[in-house]
């Protein structure tokens, strides 16, 4: 099976912003197995697609040494064009954004069911905040800023890989903490991993996670007989993905 790593959090030098991600960089890098595996990038749910693309090409690229290619906005509605980078992709990484956006199209046209497949085949899936949230049951997602400019968040479907609701930057964007304590109200059946500067690494039904400096966070939240529990599960060594979904 695939390989994913979701994460939530933590600067990658897009927007001017300092390079903080190098850790979970390389960890997907050697996930492949391939010291100069191919490298595709999805930047469907920002406004800016090319120039976020810019910022990863420099970083697998030209730091990391990959083959790097993009799957355009335009290449999204061409099922053959996308199935083909798939298929030449040993990492597919989703970009920031807006995560209802990005899931809409992928839904009609075909592309969440050829990524389904990609992790059927061992390609290893990842990608920061609403690229993260993608391979999940649930995200817990900013989308209406890109429409309505409104702070409420709304619970997103992903594609349902990993049995969870993530969300990204608990720590740096405090309203996530509420909207997700409320949300997690009718969202009972699975828990919340909450993260920051740091990621979700699933490997062969064993997770981890990991952390870019001491300020990462990684939370389950879930609410049992009234009580709305949370529970660190900050660990760098892999443990069965049984427990991710166990709720005391």
């Amino acid at each position: 099976m695939g390989k994913i790593v979701a994460i939530g959090g933590g600067e990658n030098g897009h927007g001017k912003t300092q390079y903080e991600t190098a850790v979970i960089d390389k960890e997907i890098i050697r996930l492949t197995g391939k010291s100069n595996p191919n490298f595709l990038f999805i930047g469907l749910a920002n406004l800016y697609s090319d120039r976020y693309y810019d910022v990863m090409k420099n970083i697998y690229g030209n730091m990391y040494d990959c083959n790097t290619d993009y799957l355009t906005n335009d290449e999204h509605k061409n099922i053959d064009i996308a199935k083909s980078k798939f298929e030449w992709a040993d990492i597919i990484y989703v970009g920031g954004g807006n995560t209802l956006k990005l899931m809409t199209v992928w839904r009609k046209y075909g592309i969440d069911k050829l990524l389904i497949e990609a992790y059927k085949n061992d390609k290893v899936l990842c990608g920061v905040s609403a690229g993260g949230i993608c391979w999940c049951d649930y995200g817990n997602s900013d989308s209406r800023r890109f429409t309505s400019q409104s702070d409420k968040l709304i619970r997103v479907k992903g594609l349902g890989l990993v049995n969870i609701l993530f969300c990204p930057h608990i720590n740096t964007e405090p309203h996530r903490a509420d909207d997700l304590k409320r949300m997690m109200k009718t969202t009972y059946k699975i828990p919340a991993i909450a993260l920051d500067m740091g990621a979700l690494e699933i490997v062969d039904n064993k997770y981890r996670i990991l952390t870019i400096d001491d300020t990462a966070a990684a939370d389950k939240y879930y609410w049992k007989n009234g009580r709305y529990i949370c529970e660190s599960i900050i660990d760098n060594e892999f443990k069965p993905i049984e427990e991710l979904y166990r709720r005391e």
